[in-house]
């Protein structure tokens, strides 16, 4: 079995994470109860005080918090402390309406660091361990969270952030990178890049920790297979904390979620009701640690389940299992649901013919949606090209229910991302 970073949290037994969970939850209750206008004003509304909060099914009498809020009361509104206690901002990547930002004191910190260690020692890491973080640095948390977790354990960091791939890779020879930190669609950039330059037996990594996107369970088998590691799942988010929320131990049958620090439960995305548990439906969230800006009941709009069964590694917090999509990501086409990672997955499994980098493209023409699916073939590719279209074509009508139009570009030529890859184009927007 292998080393624990904190086995005296991450095993403890379902008893003890609830009696845990229920006094943290009535502390943060009475705590925005009293701090926070937004939380003491629908409570009232709801007819819920503190006091109310009894057990663990109460927290389901509390009002869920959404993005909008954040965006409602930004900048600083929802923070339960003095703005002095304050020692670090972060915000979303997003690029409509008002950046999503969070309040962090150096508590928030420490947890936070706590939880992405928790993924490096998972993920085999230790104090001899390198960890190279590709994540972009900034307001975006993956390039702090990551590195301040590693430093939790006493790795030695490379905070190389994204970009200049040729140099990440001297970087990953040169200094024998044990470990490598970025968003699945870059891991999967290098890997290209790392054949290109044939320094693929130089390589010294062991794992990688990808996420801030989604990817599928075929990309991770093609990241593995290019970069010669075992690639680990990571969850955060901005508004909670940043990776490190969830993670992936060696048995890799879903993610391991911080239940010292958040309590999740699974709700019907459309009536809010929760759902019996092994159900599948929205992400709800609530920081019962957090100080700066707690949330509660917060709406992720990430779809999954949550596994509450004994895990083989020990540890004994709830597994989530990989997100199929999100509410807000899911596009909806002549009134079909269609969410990216199910064009992904098709892709991947055509790997050998066309690359996964892809693009969708969405417009209107004649009040009538248009579904475009822009996608590289393979360096590889020698057959033909008009059969490979109609093949992709009927697999993704196939998995999407939908006829999309399928555009094979030559290698290379969609813009490749060192950052979040941007899949998706949505020109609806212009005509409304």
């Amino acid at each position: 079995m292998e080393r624990y970073f904190q086995p005296e949290i991450e095993c403890m037994e379902r008893p003890a994470i609830e009696e845990h969970q229920l006094k943290q939850l009535q502390w943060q209750v009475k705590r925005v109860y009293e701090n926070v206008a937004m939380y003491r004003e629908r409570m009232d509304d709801a007819g819920v005080k503190p006091e109310d909060i009894k057990s663990l099914d109460d927290l389901s009498k509390l009002p869920f918090t959404t993005k909008q809020d954040l965006r409602d009361y930004y900048p600083f509104q929802l923070l339960a402390v003095p703005k002095k206690q304050i020692v670090r901002i972060q915000a979303s990547s997003g690029t409509t309406g008002k950046q999503i930002v969070s309040g962090y004191t150096r508590h928030d910190l420490d947890d936070w660091a706590n939880g992405f260690a928790r993924q490096l020692v998972a993920a085999g890491g230790d104090d001899h361990s390198i960890v190279q973080v590709s994540y972009g640095y900034g307001l975006f948390t993956g390039g702090l969270g990551a590195h301040q977790g590693a430093e939790k354990v006493g790795a030695m960091v490379i905070p190389t952030s994204s970009g200049n791939t040729e140099r990440q890779i001297r970087f990953l020879c040169d200094l024998g990178s044990t470990h490598l930190c970025c968003t699945p669609s870059y891991a999967m950039y290098i890997g290209e890049t790392v054949k290109e330059m044939g320094v693929k037996n130089q390589l010294k990594l062991k794992a990688g920790i990808f996420g801030a996107e989604p990817w599928t369970e075929e990309m991770r088998h093609q990241i593995e297979e290019a970069l010669g590691i075992k690639a680990h799942d990571v969850y955060g988010l901005t508004e909670i904390m940043g990776p490190g929320v969830s993670y992936e131990c060696s048995m890799q049958q879903g993610m391991h979620i911080c239940e010292d620090m958040i309590i999740p439960e699974i709700i019907d995305p459309d009536t809010g009701e929760v759902l019996p548990k092994g159900s599948f439906g929205e992400l709800v969230l609530s920081t019962i640690t957090k100080e700066g800006q707690p949330l509660l009941r917060y709406r992720t709009r990430d779809l999954c389940t949550l596994d509450y069964s004994p895990c083989e590694c020990g540890r004994t917090h709830v597994r989530m299992r990989k997100p199929a999509g999100r509410t807000d990501d899911m596009l909806i086409i002549r009134g079909v649901n269609v969410f990216p990672s199910q064009i992904e997955e098709v892709l991947l499994r055509n790997s050998i013919e066309v690359s996964p980098n892809y693009q969708i493209v969405v417009d209107r023409v004649n009040n009538t949606d248009t579904f475009d699916i822009n996608v590289e073939l393979s360096p590889k590719f020698t057959g033909d090209v008009d059969a490979e279209k109609r093949k992709l074509e009927t697999q993704l009508q196939s998995m999407l229910g939908i006829k999309a139009k399928v555009h094979l570009l030559r290698p290379k030529s969609i813009e490749r991302s060192e950052g979040k890859a941007k899949r998706v184009i949505d020109n609806r927007k212009l005509h409304d």
